[in-house]
């Protein structure tokens, strides 16, 4: 893996060195013996540009180096040139970092921009609507929130602390619109879930103090 990560990191100039010896092989002793060096040299060009460093990038994120992940994502100077779905995934990635310095108005705007390409995979469209009906509830919209996280559902979340956050959202939604019976529902499938994460952990502990004492 470090390999593929040093050939991503470098990939660019490794193929504009091939790209020059191919040329000058090919001048000096003709097309067939350069062949190999144009193949290496397209190959490391075209997926710079039109694959980009985004594995790179998720490496970075999974470990938690969010300022490395934005170095290489802002290096990626003509991301209009990405493949469609990579393209969707490299507006993900921008959103979630945006998120991850609470720049929300940035991250509804690369999430919306991610969702109007076309994500490659449902479970990814799901999490990015649940961001996005995150954001929508803290603006107080809470009809647009509701469907985005229906939406979400839907579609299928990557893990379970996802779905229970996401059912948690739910829960509170129902108990505003004071539909207990809902309320309580989508409490017990946020705990069947059975997440770790401190923040979803403390949110049961917050609502189960009142869950209790709801009609229905």
């Amino acid at each position: 893996m470090k390999f593929y990560n040093i050939f991503i990191k470098y990939r660019l100039p490794l193929g504009i060195l091939s790209l020059a010896l191919a040329i000058f092989v090919n001048y000096s002793s003709g097309f067939w013996p350069s062949l190999a060096l144009y193949i290496i040299a397209v190959l490391c060009i075209f997926t710079h540009f039109f694959i980009g460093p985004l594995r790179l990038i998720q490496e970075y994120l999974e470990g938690g180096d969010f300022e490395g992940a934005e170095k290489i994502l802002n290096g990626i100077k003509y991301p209009g040139l990405l493949y469609k779905p990579i393209r969707a995934v490299y507006f993900t990635l921008k959103g979630n970092i945006a998120m991850s310095k609470q720049d929300f108005d940035s991250a509804e705007k690369h999430m919306k921009k991610s969702l109007e390409l076309g994500l490659p995979m449902k479970e990814a469209e799901g999490a990015n609507k649940l961001q996005l009906g995150m954001m929508a509830m803290q603006k107080g919209n809470m009809k647009e929130g509701e469907s985005l996280i229906r939406s979400a559902i839907r579609l299928g979340i990557p893990d379970k602390e996802s779905y229970a956050l996401a059912y948690l959202q739910m829960c509170q939604i129902m108990m505003q619109k004071r539909e207990f019976r809902s309320a309580k529902d989508f409490f017990k499938k946020a705990k069947a879930q059975k997440p770790t994460t401190d923040q979803v952990v403390d949110q049961i502990k917050q609502i189960e103090k009142y869950i209790s004492r709801m009609p229905g």
